[in-house]
């Protein structure tokens, strides 16, 4: 037996009554952990500054662009050049805001990003000026659950950002990164539970060294398909980008921070996605171990030597995550939900299940778990395969039925004159070149309304958005209105007062009527020009 493998195999042994903690941390000192403190804080700051730069370049050739070139060569020190414009700006500061929880959201959220990476083994057993310590901070037997801890509390730095501010769409954000943490998160601690059961341990150190013949991304694969959707969502990257969506949100819960305090933000965002890179790599890539060169080279899993595999699979999944943003859109926001309830969490419950039988057919019988686990893995992958590529077709025809049934008046209008879908299970739909939408139920009624006010006779003409409408009787504005259908926009302008009128009746109260609003209607002679102004007069009188 190779006498790396056997000295690694005993101090497995001895971490069985350490609760599965593989490093051995008696020899540690003060400064030794100070000094590996220091490094983990310069390590993710610099990884941060190249991570932006690796995005920016990478994206542009994903998307056929030069992306940044002038600062530094090949552009590197352009990262350096935006923190020092984020340095520099203004920093405002709201006058109704809470002022100690709006400037203590974006510490927690960035103090909680450091935390994360305390617990991730860069390496084996070193020796670093005379003394043997592990390439790792610390390590204890539930060393995960703080991972897990570590992350959920992050959380509260958006919530709380976004509440402080006391506005409305950093709210609104906040509230979407609640809801997306919370979903995603389930599914996450989900699949990591199956590595608990296949390690016996919880502790990092432990789950890298169980991985000695074969990495758990192989044995379990569900488990780590779960985890990478599920990293995706929990650190807010397209296409699970929806607590920010800079085209609904406003950027979301950063929208009211400038300059160090916005920076807090981006920086964490940042180092969480080398948290969640660390973490896959640690829980099912074989942490800081290389498989393939230990076949040939039997120092390449001693030394300092496993501290750049674990660093170059880190950069593997982080160039994952930057081709996903260049390569997918962001999703609907219920289709994002539905993916996390619907899909993962349930996929996650029942493979936790198998792996827990599997686990137990291993204990009792003695028998190898990869014989087990690796064909289970195969036959589940293709059932979800399957499920997933059937239609499901059933919602939708309920929802047409319910349409075809339902024909009160207030219903929403779902296809207008030329065949456009307005509204397609619940959502507009934009229409298409050539296409119009349909006139709006309030349209129709403040185009009622101002005919009703500029009207000095009682009698009312009411065309353009009016047509194929028919009003029967309104208790509240207390008038009928009916309409005959125009051909098309020039006829509506030279519609008469007998084609649509609408007579007030007795003790009718205009003002019970919608806000009006002034419609774009363009007089076609110098008298009607004329009629135009005397009736525009009036009307922004009673707007002052």
């Amino acid at each position: 037996m190779n006498p790396i493998y056997a000295a690694q195999a005993a101090a497995a042994d001895d971490a069985v009554s350490n609760g599965g903690v593989v490093a051995d941390f008696s020899a540690e000192t003060w400064w030794l952990t100070l000094i590996k403190a220091v490094f983990i804080v310069a390590f993710l700051i610099v990884s941060v500054i190249m991570a932006l730069w690796v995005e920016r370049r990478g994206l542009a050739r994903m998307q056929t662009r030069l992306g940044p070139n002038v600062n530094g060569p090949l552009g590197l020190l352009q990262a350096v050049a935006d923190a020092g414009k984020l340095i520099m700006k203004e920093d405002f500061w709201l006058k109704g805001a809470e002022k100690v929880i709006y400037l203590l959201a974006p510490l927690i959220a960035a103090f909680s990003a450091f935390m994360v990476y305390a617990v991730i083994p860069f390496g084996p057993q070193v020796s670093i000026f005379g003394h043997s310590t592990p390439l790792q901070l610390t390590d204890f037997p539930v060393a995960v659950l703080y991972i897990l801890a570590i992350t959920a509390f992050g959380v509260y730095g958006i919530i709380l950002g976004g509440w402080s501010t006391h506005s409305t769409y950093p709210l609104f954000g906040a509230v979407r990164s609640a809801a997306q943490v919370i979903s995603y998160e389930l599914s996450m601690s989900l699949s990591i539970l199956t590595v608990f059961l296949a390690s016996g341990t919880m502790s990092t150190s432990g789950i890298v060294g169980a991985q000695q013949r074969i990495w758990w991304a192989v044995a379990m694969l569900p488990s780590f398909i779960i985890y990478v959707i599920s990293m995706v969502g929990e650190v807010n990257r397209l296409p699970f980008d929806l607590p920010e969506a800079e085209g609904e949100l406003v950027a979301g819960h950063m929208v009211e921070y400038s300059s160090m305090k916005f920076a807090w933000y981006f920086l964490a965002e940042y180092i969480n996605m080398f948290n969640v890179s660390a973490v896959c790599v640690t829980l099912f890539l074989g942490g800081w171990r290389s498989t393939i060169l230990s076949l040939f080279w039997e120092g390449a899993n001693s030394g300092w030597w496993p501290m750049l595999w674990f660093i170059g699979k880190v950069w593997a999944v982080m160039f994952f995550m930057i081709w996903t943003r260049g390569t997918l859109v962001r999703i609907r926001y219920d289709h994002f939900m539905k993916l996390g309830w619907k899909v993962l969490i349930p996929v996650s419950l029942v493979w936790l299940v198998l792996v827990a039988v599997v686990r137990a057919f291993r204990t009792f019988s003695g028998a190898s778990v990869q014989a087990l686990l690796l064909p289970l893995a195969g036959a589940f992958c293709l059932i979800m395969l399957g499920l997933f590529l059937i239609p499901d077709k059933g919602d939708e025809e309920e929802f047409y039925a319910e349409y075809d049934e339902d024909d009160t008046e207030d219903d929403v209008e779902i296809m207008n004159d030329d065949g456009h879908v307005s509204f397609l299970e619940g959502f507009p739909v934009p229409p298409l070149p050539g296409q119009s939408l349909p006139p709006s139920p309030r349209a129709r009624r403040a185009a009622l309304a101002v005919d009703l006010e500029n009207s000095e006779d009682g009698a009312v003409t009411a065309v353009g958005l009016l047509n194929d409408v028919e009003l029967e009787d309104d208790e509240t504005t207390g008038f009928v209105a009916s309409a005959d259908t125009a051909d098309s926009a020039d006829s509506a302008d030279t519609a008469s007062a007998d084609e649509a009128s609408v007579p007030l009746r007795s003790g009718a109260d205009a003002a019970t009527a919608l806000p009006t609003f002034t419609l774009d209607l363009k007089a076609d002679t110098a008298s009607d020009k004329a009629a135009d102004k005397a009736t525009e007069a009036p009307q922004e009188g009673k707007d002052d």
